[in-house]
């Protein structure tokens, strides 16, 4: 008896709060809250999947990340451009005889060694000719000039090639950047085989030739050219992912002003490329006065070569005197770049980029002169190389300010 009557009990109380129940679920408020509820946690699924997705593909901070890793790699192109251009003003870049990728990576280290390096070197013409009484502490110098330039070279190549990697499994490339940095890469491989094949051209013994040794100034060339091309693609890249274009309006004056810009760093990069001829011919040697050469504005010599096309390239006076005649240009139109800048309206980034080009186009023919009057000192001399880098670098930039907005 007493177990049936609890069971009833229970029995009319779950009917009873079962009624309750769907009473109180009929009611609209309880209705309403019921259906925020769900659609509240329908948003946060919604905004978390959101989150999740932007997450794995490139966006601002990402495109932050790559910019700087690829300024990052300019500035080490640039400091291979200036340690090479100290190592040719040494005349230490014909030190080491072969190219190994891994073995010349650890120098000589004992006395024999040494000993066997150097005599490795005596084999060749520049010792023959200008070096034959060269001592072993000489030789270590010139020797660790060039490696240094090597082992540079190699941090470079990583520098590119591991975060490449990196960034490629996390997924911060574009479709795009992909065939860019892949471009990049395959140069920096480029540079280094076109370095040695430049290296080559200066140990090889030319019998009909009464000139020092010294590498071909085409080679040398195209190894410079290379160079600064690789430096310019990564700095622009860079800062165009790391600066948002300007919300210029396309006026006529505008676009006059960024195809000027653009001509103008045309002729900068032809400067800085003439100048691997006239390092490579030993041009700055031949008149050291300005701004006449000699006694005339232009010297007896200038088309001494024949044939006529000939001089432009191998005549010293002629590529000494084309340097001049670029730089004069390239300085002249900055100048004008900076007057018409003047007369418009620019964000303040682009005007400070342009006064700081006009600024330093002044400063690197003051430093170019100079070192012409004082017969090229090595101090000197380095540092207008790394004039023309810095030079080509506010380019640069000041094209990267004048872009157009992305459509």
């Amino acid at each position: 008896m007493l177990l049936s009557s609890i069971r009833t009990s229970m029995l009319c109380g779950c009917r009873s709060a079962s009624k309750r129940f769907q009473q109180s679920s009929r009611s609209p408020q309880l209705r309403q809250w019921l259906v925020k509820r769900g659609q509240s946690t329908i948003t946060a699924e919604a905004e978390t999947s959101s989150t999740l997705s932007a997450a794995s593909v490139p966006n601002a901070a990402t495109n932050r990340i790559v910019g700087r890793w690829l300024l990052g790699c300019s500035g080490l192109v640039v400091g291979a451009v200036v340690l090479g251009g100290v190592t040719r003003l040494t005349e230490s870049g014909l030190s080491m005889v072969d190219w190994h990728l891994v073995r010349e990576m650890k120098p000589p280290q004992s006395q024999a060694e040494w000993e066997a390096e150097f005599s490795k070197y005596q084999q060749f013409p520049e010792f023959k000719i200008m070096n034959h009484d060269m001592t072993l502490p000489e030789f270590k110098f010139i020797f660790y000039m060039e490696w240094g330039h090597r082992m540079w070279g190699r941090l470079v190549g990583l520098a590119y090639i591991l975060p490449t990697v990196y960034f490629w499994r996390k997924g911060y490339f574009t479709r795009s950047m992909k065939g860019k940095v892949l471009g990049l890469c395959g140069f920096v491989f480029f540079q280094g085989l076109l370095g040695w094949y430049m290296v080559k051209s200066g140990l090889e013994e030319k019998p009909e030739s009464h000139d020092v040794p010294r590498v071909s100034q085409y080679r040398l060339s195209a190894h410079l050219g290379s160079a600064l091309l690789l430096y310019c693609a990564s700095l622009w890249t860079g800062l165009t992912m790391m600066l948002p274009a300007h919300k210029i309006a396309e006026t006529t004056r505008l676009m006059q002003l960024r195809r000027f810009a653009k001509g103008t760093g045309g002729l900068v990069f032809l400067t800085a490329l003439s100048g691997a001829f006239v390092a490579g011919l030993d041009a700055g040697l031949v008149y050291n006065s300005f701004p006449k050469m000699g006694e005339r504005w232009i010297p007896d010599d200038l088309l001494a070569f024949s044939p006529t096309l000939k001089n432009f390239f191998e005549n010293p006076t002629t590529v000494q005197f084309d340097h001049r005649i670029l730089a004069i240009s390239s300085l002249t139109a900055i100048t004008g770049l900076y007057l018409f800048s003047r007369r418009m309206v620019l964000p303040r980034r682009a005007k400070v980029a342009i006064s700081l080009l006009a600024a330093m186009a002044y400063g690197q023919v003051a430093l170019g002169i100079s070192t012409l009057l004082l017969y090229v000192p090595t101090p000197l001399a380095a540092t207008h190389q790394s004039g023309s880098v810095a030079l080509l670098s506010l380019a640069i930039w000041v094209l990267a300010e004048l872009r157009k907005m992305p459509k």
